[in-house]
């Protein structure tokens, strides 16, 4: 069996997405340059791309891909309400007289944006713009300062509702309640590993992360009380509507994601800040999105039509199976991989390129895929914080002053990056993490 154009497609591939061309038409230009090829050396079937109409059908008629705008739709209208603003502010005020109490608000915030969101972007931008000059205002050192915002905006990537989890659920032919329930634990340590690393810091280190001044958190308890349920009970309500139907098996994901999409005009509506503008915003950045998420999975599906009909699916398989130390060989190797391609391209086209490829064997290997989706999830993340080029640390130096030196938001960074490494450690080591609530 010749196995050299499987490479060489794949290769052809990198070349042309490194290049700077767009992925999605990356993906079906080398479907169909080298489904030319193989036509021409007897190698490939034409009359196989007559499978693609319907494949595109498909995916057109996927009702678990319906999901993605409408949690598309509700992570930009919760943006829309400033409820990062308000809940910042608040929470800031609640853990002001706490030693790092700014940064302990951020990770709280951070977690029930990425709960009642699942949209890496808007969070870490959103955190930006408020959060960091009252850090800076208040005597946060720069390097903890925009580390806590650049983690905590990221782990709208592990936390349901993601975009990312569902995604990741329909080319892994998993459930996505499944997948949402199986991600739920390791994030919310994530949340609290960061929560405590910022106190012990604090603790350490007070000139690093000061309490507020008096002055500033000068305010009633009964006042800050009728204050936090304010801000609080709006997303609270939002994420127990999403993600309890899901969990009770009272509504599919999409059937969650049309509640949550409600529930987040409702939330904008409530707020006084609901505009004919606002909603024309939300619709087109849905619609934006939504339409980029399609094409790379057009483009992903001709790629794996033509890719696998020159048999490099067996081409993998032999490759990831004959891998010395069988499951850990290959487990290192698919992270290793992810890892470095978080780098350089986005988690929508290393889902629709490389998780195609990985899941098959997986899957002949019998590792639970639920287990494997989060592990790919976590391992994103990391990649997303870790310089110089993490996508989390482009958004944030959008919206820093010039005064905050790009060094520091590195150096900021380290920490969090590697107590990712060590929770990503503790799930490929403890399934039952993962699995527990299953």
């Amino acid at each position: 069996m010749d196995h050299w154009l499987p490479p060489l497609m794949l290769t052809a591939l990198l070349l042309f997405i490194f290049s700077g061309y767009p992925v999605a038409f990356s993906l079906g230009g080398v479907a169909l340059i080298f489904a030319v090829i193989g036509v021409q050396l007897d190698m490939f079937p034409w009359l196989l791309m007559l499978a693609l109409p319907e494949r595109i059908f498909g995916i057109m008629s996927n009702y678990v891909l319906l999901a993605v705008p409408f949690f598309i739709f509700m992570g930009t209208m919760l943006e829309k309400s400033r409820l990062a603003e308000e809940l910042l502010e608040t929470i800031g005020l609640l853990f002001g007289p706490v030693r790092g109490g700014l940064a302990l608000a951020v990770v709280f915030v951070g977690t029930l944006l990425a709960a009642a969101t699942g949209v890496i972007g808007a969070s870490v931008v959103a955190m930006g713009l408020i959060s960091l000059p009252v850090m800076l205002r208040y005597g946060y050192k720069p390097t903890l300062a925009t580390g806590v915002i650049s983690a905590s905006g990221t782990l709208g990537q592990i936390i349901p509702p993601s975009v990312v989890l569902v995604v990741l659920a329909d080319q892994m032919g998993v459930s996505v309640g499944d997948l949402f329930v199986g991600a739920l634990t390791p994030g919310l340590i994530l949340a609290g590993a960061f929560a405590m690393y910022i106190f012990g810091v604090a603790h350490f280190n007070p000139d690093i992360a000061p309490a507020l001044p008096h002055e500033v958190r000068n305010i009633a308890p009964s006042v800050l009380l009728r204050r936090v349920l304010r801000v609080m009970i709006p997303p609270l309500a939002l994420i127990l509507i999403v993600l309890g139907s899901i969990f009770a098996g009272i509504a599919t994901p999409t059937e969650a994601g049309a509640l949550g999409a409600l529930g987040a005009m409702l939330i904008t509506m409530i707020s006084g800040r609901f505009s004919l503008g606002a909603l024309t915003d939300t619709l087109e950045s849905t619609m934006r999105l939504t339409a980029m998420v399609m094409l790379l999975l057009i483009g992903s599906t001709a790629f794996a039509l033509v890719f696998r009909g020159l048999d490099g699916d067996l081409w993998i398989h032999d490759l990831l199976t004959n891998l010395p130390g069988g499951i850990i060989g290959l487990l290192i190797i698919t992270n290793l991989t992810i890892f470095t391609l978080g780098f350089f391209i986005d988690f929508f086209e290393i889902a629709f390129i490389v998780v195609p490829l990985l899941t098959p064997v997986f899957h002949a290997m019998g590792v639970d895929l639920v287990w494997i989706a989060v592990i790919i999830a976590m391992n994103l993340q990391t990649s997303f914080l870790t310089p110089p080029f993490g996508f989390a640390l482009f958004y944030l130096r959008g919206v820093t002053p010039p005064s905050v030196k790009t060094t520091d938001m590195y150096r900021g960074v380290i920490p969090f990056i590697i107590i990712q490494l060590i929770v990503l450690l503790l799930v490929l080591f403890f399934p039952g993490l993962v699995t527990w609530l299953l």
